[in-house]
């Protein structure tokens, strides 16, 4: 049977990243060059015996521990949601759909939505927590976007709009055929 080698690459990668570290402070500790510290993160370089040494020993972490990191790696996955698993909001006047496209795990930091508004349909939001920004991507159609019932701002042609999210703010199709767009909320702190 034959066995995968572990990709130590990427273990080194994310530690360095842990401490904070860029490539060229790790390579000043560690004595090996930066270029040579980028290709192995990236896999696409074996470390000799005495590099990856002089690496962990700079990390301040052991040969075994990288190891078993890569060891313990949960196995690859892909999840499949059915039409009828994802989430749909609508629109208190009906005419704009929501579907709700992140997992429920990262719905703390950012939300993501696919968005369908019907000509004159608007999406009216009360305030969402402090420092919490909207980025409106238009797909087709023409959409504006209202700040505390007065700030407007019209996209068109595939553009993006951000915007505070922490005031009354609307989404409103004033055009005269459907607009799509994707939603993503993200919330600072």
């Amino acid at each position: 049977m034959e066995r995968a080698t572990p990709n130590l690459g990427a273990a080194l990668k994310q530690e360095r990243k842990r401490q904070g570290l860029n490539l060229s402070q790790l390579a000043e500790r560690c004595g090996v060059s930066r270029s040579m510290l980028s290709e192995i993160e990236r896999g696409n370089a074996n470390p000799t015996f005495t590099s990856l040494w002089n690496i962990t020993q700079a990390l301040g972490v052991t040969i075994d521990e990288l190891t078993r990191r890569c060891q313990n790696r949960p196995p690859a996955f892909i999840e499949s949601l059915s039409g009828l698993q994802t989430p749909i909001m609508v629109s208190d006047d009906g005419g704009c759909e929501l579907r709700a496209l992140n997992p429920l795990s990262t719905a703390t930091e950012f939300e993501w939505y696919e968005l369908r508004f019907q000509p004159g349909a608007a999406l009216h939001s009360q305030p969402h927590a402090l420092g919490t920004v909207e980025h409106l991507s238009l797909l087709e159609g023409e959409l504006a976007v209202r700040l505390n019932n007065q700030l407007q701002q019209t996209i068109d042609n595939r553009g993006t709009l951000r915007y505070p999210a922490d005031v009354p703010h609307s989404i409103i199709n004033e055009g005269s055929r459907e607009a799509r767009a994707l939603l993503v909320l993200q919330r600072q702190g």
